[in-house]
């Protein structure tokens, strides 16, 4: 059961939506809250760029200034560049390490103001992993870095990493490359082996993902109210 009365006495659900651009998270949100809505939950919308990232002004201009990334968001018959997370430099390898350790760090400042807000959901559009799976995952010090990374920041109830076909997503959202999109499918799913937290909704049709998610969140809910029982019971013993 998924209601209000059920999650009172413990602490906010988190979740949080990660996959390419194109992969339907606006969607999957959106509809999570109505479901959340519908069952008399208070949910909290955080968006990772806006609320969680540092410095977004400068790094915004260092890549439209430097590499000439063209601005908005990309969408069918009128498509964009983007030159930033596609930009493949050593040197900026390098600076992302340290800029997403920032990001990383404010984001435990940023969830836990949020799990005292009222909230009886709290979701992230995007999420750390986001920018993890953005990094060389196959050197040995970038996944010694996301280990360290992943010990300290919150831990989402659900993660949902939302898997699509790199071209539909493209189509949905032409932003970057269609070679980029394909890597960095590769990458989440790489990420999703490291971390296993991971929960994969295959690239369904829409009635179905969104069934996919409601069942995932259910799951957490109830798997986190038998935990705060048992808690429970147990300081009560003691």
């Amino acid at each position: 059961m998924l209601d209000r009365t059920s999650s009172r006495d413990h602490s906010p659900i988190l979740v949080s939506f990660s996959g390419l651009d194109g992969a339907g998270k606006s969607t999957q949100i959106e509809n999570l809250q109505q479901f959340a809505h519908s069952r008399g939950l208070q949910t909290k919308l955080l968006a990772f760029w806006d609320d969680v990232v540092v410095l977004t002004r400068y790094r915004e201009g260092f890549v439209h200034k430097i590499y000439g990334s063209e601005k908005g968001i990309g969408a069918p018959g009128r498509p964009v560049h983007r030159r930033d997370k596609n930009v493949r430099k050593w040197y900026l390898s390098i600076i992302r390490h340290g800029l997403y350790l920032l990001d990383a760090i404010n984001l435990v400042r940023v969830v836990s103001a949020a799990r005292r807000s009222g909230a009886d959901l709290i979701i992230m559009d995007r999420y750390i992993y986001d920018e993890l799976a953005n990094l060389p995952l196959t050197r040995l010090l970038t996944r010694a870095f996301i280990r360290l990374v992943s010990a300290f920041v919150p831990q989402p109830d659900v993660a949902y990493l939302l898997d699509a076909d790199p071209e539909v997503a493209r189509n949905r959202k032409p932003e970057y490359p269609l070679e980029f999109l394909q890597t960095s499918r590769s990458a989440y799913f790489d990420l999703a082996g490291l971390l296993r937290n991971m929960t994969i909704i295959p690239p369904l049709p829409l009635s179905e993902a969104k069934r996919e998610v409601e069942n995932a969140l259910a799951v957490a809910m109830s798997q986190k109210l038998k935990r705060t029982e048992a808690h429970l019971d147990t300081a009560q013993v003691t």
